[in-house]
């Protein structure tokens, strides 16, 4: 059997259903407790985190969330298609970095002529 989003192969009875999709306990995790850009509770977590360990900038990330950070600061603005690609990230993972990032006050989207880019906070 496969996963519907990843499409992973997986035992029948390790599979979760969720809204008529078939799915590993990856996917199913992540779209029921996964990381979600718009939370006000996590930017007031993040920032006062970072706010009282003196973290600046990409301090304190890991190292993709670095590679991220520093690739849309050097371009100004991209899409996330142009960060998955220089990066080797899937959508997935993408979301869950954009998300992080976005709770640390360091990348937000912008939107503009139509296209959503990622823009550094400012």
């Amino acid at each position: 059997m496969k996963c519907n989003r990843c499409g992973c192969e997986i035992p029948y009875n390790e599979t979760y259903t969720y809204r008529g999709e078939t799915l590993c306990e990856d996917c199913y995790m992540h779209i029921r407790l996964g990381v979600k850009a718009c939370d006000p509770w996590a930017v007031y977590s993040a920032s006062r985190f970072r706010e009282s360990r003196d973290l600046k900038g990409s301090e304190g990330l890991t190292e993709l969330q670095k590679g991220i950070y520093e690739f849309v600061k050097s371009k100004g603005k991209v899409t996330r298609e142009e960060v998955m690609e220089n990066l080797s990230l899937s959508e997935q993972e993408m979301q869950i970095q954009l998300a992080i990032l976005r709770h640390c006050e360091l990348v937000k989207g912008h939107k503009e002529d139509g296209k959503v880019y990622l823009i550094p906070f400012s």
